[in-house]
């Protein structure tokens, strides 16, 4: 039978990184088969594994792991509840089979582009560490003057309430007058980094989007709304970024696509667990949606 270290696994669920979860281990936190874990435990599909005395869903190897290229519209936000907004990227996802679906970062409301998502939780934690310094691109129509001072300023670092940032690059993309179109590309995914920094010069950011993450751009001809499955090559190149080994692909296919609105979102209730799994049955099962940090 298949078996994986605990903090692999477990990490895979979205919780946390593997350092965080053998944290946990240390602090007793997790147990196996009603036991305490121990780091580099190997575990099975048929061992129960708890966290603060809690099942959780886990995902295996030999389960598909998926990752979506979404181009996200004007007026969705990037959170699964929210009673000010009703709209929201998850209601135009497909359903999955395991697992539930995680963004590698958000975009604002008002901010259009690419995100990427997936099941694979360790994918999205490490996507969005800064360790990893994965490259965000994005295109961005200001109002303004914009003088080389700025620019200079803007690539060398500017402080803002939350520390110094800055651009990686900078690229005149074309415009004229009050408006400019640039590219700019930065390592982090700071709340507004991109208008803030901006604003911080006197110029207004009016139109904001994100064609690029790590190795994959969006797509010219995909439009506002829709999502992409990342080909074998582009899921491949995404893993090896961040020092992990793409997963066997299994061989469904999934068209791209738009969710139909009748669909329920995955997430307001667990999927349903393999036939014959003694881990899943008559338990209600800790997700990440359902997990609450231990009090301090």
């Amino acid at each position: 039978m298949l078996t994986e270290k605990i903090q692999k696994v477990v990490a895979r669920t979205g919780f946390a990184s593997r350092r965080e979860v053998e944290r946990w281990i240390s602090a007793g936190r997790i147990t196996v088969d009603g036991k305490p874990a121990q780091a580099g435990d190997r575990i099975s599909p048929e061992n129960k594994v708890s966290l603060d005395g809690k099942p959780i869903f886990l995902l295996w190897e030999q389960q598909q792991f998926r990752v979506l290229a979404y181009h996200k519209p004007e007026g969705e936000i990037c959170s699964r509840n929210d009673p000010e907004h009703s709209k929201t990227i998850y209601d135009r996802l497909p359903r999955l089979t395991y697992g539930r679906w995680m963004s590698a970062g958000r975009l604002d409301i008002n901010t259009t582009g690419l995100i990427l998502l997936s099941n694979d939780g360790e994918l999205i934690n490490r996507l969005m560490h800064p360790s990893h310094q994965i490259e965000r691109e994005y295109a961005v129509r200001v109002l303004g003057e914009v003088t080389e001072e700025m620019l200079a300023r803007l690539s060398q670092g500017v402080l803002l309430e939350d520390g110094v940032a800055k651009f990686n690059h900078i690229q005149f993309a074309g415009g004229e007058g009050a408006n400019r179109w640039y590219h700019v590309v930065l390592t982090e995914g700071r709340n507004r980094e991109v208008r803030r920094l901006w604003e911080s010069q006197g110029v207004k950011v009016s139109r904001l989007s994100r064609i690029r993450f790590g190795n994959i751009k969006l797509k010219r001809e995909q439009r506002q709304g829709r999502y992409e499955e990342l080909s074998s090559a582009d899921k491949k190149g995404l893993y090896e970024s961040v020092g992990l080994q793409a997963p066997h692909e299994n061989l469904t296919t999934h068209q791209p696509g738009k969710r139909s609105k009748k669909s329920p979102v995955w997430d307001k209730k667990p999927a349903a667990a393999p036939a014959g799994s003694k881990l899943y049955k008559r338990k209600k099962l800790l997700t990440p949606k359902r997990m609450r940090p231990a009090s301090k």
